[in-house]
């Protein structure tokens, strides 16, 4: 995965109008894989980020909303962006329900499909930062001791200097001790950073 590079899934089985859509992409620096259809899509799909999925909703075989659901089956959360020329609520309901990021009714201007196409690329991005960070969360707590462990996950709820005495039995030095090792240990400033960096991680 090269971090400098934003990846483009682009399902559509009219040819025009996806090497139209290619080619706006290309032009704005996304790195493109561009299918005909579904099956080849997944064929050769693998997981890449940041990345979207543009995809057309009707087509021969498979479904946008088949292939959305074919995605999720497989455990691969990816932002999608929808694109018809005619849906039905249904679909659109569906779509949406499963996680949809955009949809996007042709003829949709160029501006409007970048937009939702930057859009989507920025909350993969985040979701990336979100992984990494808790990556190097999970590496860092093998570091701590049993007891540092302890400690770390009722910091991470909230607990005072006061409240991890009475709930450990151990005197207020040894809890300073205690906390000033797990601060130094996972390379933290202050108990707001350690409880926004948990935030989302239940405790062990």
């Amino acid at each position: 995965m090269n971090a400098n590079k934003k990846y483009i899934f682009l399902v559509e089985d009219d040819d025009g109008y996806r090497s139209d859509l290619e080619r706006a992409l290309l032009f704005c620096g996304y790195t493109v894989f561009a299918f005909s259809n579904p099956e080849q899509f997944l064929a050769d799909f693998k997981p890449l980020i940041p990345a979207v999925l543009v995809t057309d909703m009707r087509m021969p075989k498979l479904s946008g909303v088949q292939l959305q659901e074919e995605l999720l089956a497989k455990g691969h959360k990816i932002p999608i962006i929808f694109i018809s020329g005619e849906s039905s609520d249904e679909q659109i309901v569906k779509a949406f329900k499963g996680g949809a990021f955009d949809f996007l009714l042709k003829p949709f201007s160029r501006e409007d499909f970048l937009g939702a196409v930057e859009r989507a690329i920025e909350q993969d991005s985040i979701a990336m930062q979100e992984l990494i960070r808790k990556s190097r969360l999970n590496e860092a707590l093998t570091t701590l001791s049993p007891r540092e462990l302890q400690v770390f996950h009722l910091l991470a709820k909230g607990y005072g200097n006061k409240e991890l005495v009475e709930a450990l039995g151990i005197s207020l030095s040894t809890v300073k001790e205690y906390k000033s090792e797990v601060m130094y240990k996972l390379r933290l400033r202050s108990l707001a950073e350690l409880i926004s960096l948990t935030a989302g991680i239940s405790a062990a």
